[in-house]
């Protein structure tokens, strides 16, 4: 078991080591389709609410999902009751309409005009952020839906100063005037209703207003965070409020409210690409959400970036960022936008790549080729400079048309850690038992690690020594001796190769394990001075079981192998020694095989002859015998039987009932216990008292009348 559980934890390290360097984002997948099938899944043909509704179909709609709910005609006469209520709020009206422009139900015109004068009433009258973003985005909603409707603002400078109000110093946003706390998802929010304002304006609104709006678009910028991997993120500052968002959410209502800001207005908004990138890199870093609330928010933003007038962020990822000098794989690249689209015409430079913490360079300016069918860029073979181990690479997208540079955001220069991996040559591997005061060999023996190796990656190569029966050696030592092994490992370009993990491992027949971590000084070795490892080893003399471990994530054939045992005869244990810890008892052994149990039954005591049982049988049938005869010599007869119908019949019965009596005898001898007989006896003598009783009458009374004829 500890050797399962080593092994175990080394490809555990590895994959660790793997996963934990490969920091490389990938565009939105069919893993998400699947993801949002299983989170968006309706009850009864319904989504639930509206708000609910809305958030499955806009991620259905993103995704390019064709499925609409069963019941579709009742949550259009859900949205056809809510449009057609005076009662009902300004949230309730922007989620029906949200629904309405995705299944297109078919809602009265008159309807669409009879809350336009609500709508306009209730953002002349709104107080607080959420009343205008409310219906503002009702109203601009309408304004896609319906031509008849009269929507324009008049009084949209007003209102836009209005929300503008509430607008702080870093780029956050109150909810209300009375207030005094303010958010970052709010501004999202007054972001999304000041775009409203301005497509619902009658007039052109002041310049200097949104050009002031746009230096508090670049403030709140400056409170953007930042990951280690390049992914930009807002959180909410507000600590213990209602309002408080987490980061998800935080960061996609600004996404939004940024968007569609940007749609509505002219010019430029000066924000770095690397920061939309960034942003775009932290929904995709997060992977796929459990929760429906975050995967909508997750799709939805990157649809908003997918589509923005900023800069549209492109990612570069790689399929696999593990190539293999064995199989000879290609390096492959490929560019698309968050929802995987197709990039614009470009080409993908790997401006260089060099071994992680080296400033030598193995590769540098080479342009990768592309591949129409895959949408890939690719280099055809990792060049000869190029040996196993973890490089960073280092890529840059060029655009064949530069005025895309303005449109789409790449970051600059991407690194992305790579692991060359590859089989490791092991050559000259001894073993050796050492006198400890000479210094001298005295047994020594070659292990053939190459056979083994090359069998478990499933090649063939020639056995550098034919030592059948020696792959697993077999030595003997006392304690004034040691032990010696010793290997090399040279990687395919034939330098010497350290791999992260080298440990030799000793196991005693009683389960006690010791591991040794092999050197490295240009040649792996490791030295065991018994002598000084009597202690250690707890004085513990018999047989042990030698296995070596090397692993490195780069190491195609990393391994874990018993290569032999090694019997130690050790002097006894000092009084004071310390003893050997007490090995885990495996749980699942209780519900393995028990014991057998072996039984011997007691031997059936001598029975007497069989003559002698025959002739006690036929002694106890003599009584009856005598009672036959007894009978006969009384001279009893049938005279005196009764010939009348009812007489008759007790007499039966009182004899029927003395030879069931003496048919108890017989079962009481044979089976029946003596509680039993006394049961059955009671009432058998009960029912003979009775027709005896009777039987008895009837013959005293015909002697009588006998008599006195």
């Amino acid at each position: 078991m500890a050797t399962r559980n080593l092994g175990g934890f080394l490809v555990l390290v590895l994959a660790f080591t793997i996963c934990e360097a490969a920091s490389v984002f990938q565009p939105i997948s069919d893993s998400h389709l699947s993801a949002a099938l299983e989170l968006f899944a309706p009850v009864s043909g319904s989504f639930g609410s509206l708000e609910e509704t809305y958030e499955a179909l806009r991620t259905f709609e993103i995704l390019g999902i064709d499925k609409k709910p069963d019941g579709s005609s009742t949550t259009c006469h859900s949205v056809e009751e809510t449009v057609g209520s005076s009662s009902s709020t300004p949230k309730d009206l922007l989620y029906a309409l949200r629904v309405n422009r995705i299944l297109k139900c078919k809602v009265n015109e008159e309807n669409f005009k009879g809350i336009v004068s609500m709508l306009k009433a209730a953002v002349n009258d709104a107080s607080s952020l959420l009343d205008f973003y409310y219906s503002v985005g009702s109203l601009v909603l309408i304004k896609e839906q319906s031509s008849d409707a009269d929507l324009l603002l008049d009084d949209a400078d007003g209102i836009f100063h209005s929300i503008k109000a509430l607008s702080q110093s870093d780029g956050r946003w109150r909810y209300s005037s009375n207030n005094p706390e303010s958010s970052t998802y709010a501004a999202g929010l007054a972001l999304e209703a000041l775009a409203g304002v301005v497509s619902l304006a009658s007039s052109e609104i002041d310049q200097s207003a949104i050009g002031t709006l746009k230096s508090d678009i670049l403030k709140l910028f400056d409170s953007i965070e930042k990951y280690d991997d390049g992914a930009f993120y807002f959180d909410e500052k507000v600590v213990g409020a209602r309002q408080h968002h987490g980061p998800l959410s935080t960061t996609s209502s600004v996404v939004r409210g940024l968007t569609a800001f940007a749609s509505v207005t002219s010019g430029n908004l000066n924000l770095p690409g690397d920061k939309i990138l960034g942003l775009a890199k932290f929904f995709l870093g997060i992977g796929i959400p459990g929760d429906a609330k975050d995967f909508f928010n997750q799709i939805d933003s990157l649809a908003c970036l997918e589509n923005n007038r900023i800069s549209v962020p492109l990612i570069l990822s790689l399929p696999a960022t593990v190539l293999s000098l064995t199989k000879k794989d290609q390096l492959k690249v490929k560019v698309n936008t968050v929802l995987g689209s197709d990039a614009p015409p470009l080409t993908v430079k790997l401006v260089r790549a060099s071994v992680s913490g080296s400033k030598d360079v193995s590769i540098e300016n080479l342009d990768l080729k592309f591949d129409k069918e895959s949408a890939s860029h690719f280099l055809d073979v990792l060049p000869k400079t190029v040996d196993v181990g973890k490089y960073l690479f280092v890529f840059e997208v060029v655009f064949h048309d530069s005025e895309h540079e303005k449109v789409y955001a790449t970051g600059g220069r991407t690194q992305v850690p790579i692991f060359v991996t590859g089989v490791i040559k092991i050559d000259n591997t001894e073993i050796a038992i050492l006198d400890s005061d000479l210094g001298s060999i005295e047994t020594q023996k070659k292990l053939a690690f190459t056979s083994f190796i090359q069998s478990f990656i499933g090649q063939e190569t020639q056995k550098k020594l034919d030592l059948a029966g020696h792959n697993v050696v077999s030595l003997s030592a006392n304690h004034l001796q040691k032990l010696r092994l010793s290997f090399q490992l040279t990687t395919p370009l034939g330098q010497v190769f350290k791999p992260h993990q080298a440990f030799l491992k000793l196991r005693h027949e009683t389960k006690v394990e010791h591991i040794f971590v092999v050197g490295n000084s240009g040649k792996f070795e490791i030295v065991l001075d018994f002598l000084g490892l009597v202690e250690k080893l707890y004085y513990l003399s018999g047989s042990y079981d030698i296995q070596l471990t090397v692993g490195d994530s780069v190491m195609e054939n990393s391994f874990l192998k018993a290569i032999g045992l090694i019997d130690l005869d050790l002097p006894e244990a000092p009084e004071k020694a310390a003893r050997p810890p007490l090995q885990p008892i495996d749980p699942y052994s209780k519900y393995g095989p028990k014991a057998e149990i072996s039984h011997i039954f007691r031997a059936p005591e001598k029975l007497p002859p069989k003559e002698l049982s025959l002739t006690f049988l036929g002694l106890t049938v003599v009584p009856f015998i005598g009672f036959l005869v007894g009978l006969l010599r009384l001279g009893v007869n049938l005279k005196n039987f009764p010939s009348s119908t009812i007489p008759a019949t007790f007499a039966f019965l009182f004899h029927l009932g003395i030879a069931a009596v003496l048919l108890l005898y017989v079962l009481f001898w044979v089976k029946l216990d003596l509680f039993t007989t006394l049961k059955a006896l009671g009432l058998l003598g009960t029912f003979l008292l009775f027709v005896g009783h009777r039987i008895l009458s009837h013959l005293a009374s015909a002697s009588a009348k006998l008599k006195s004829a």
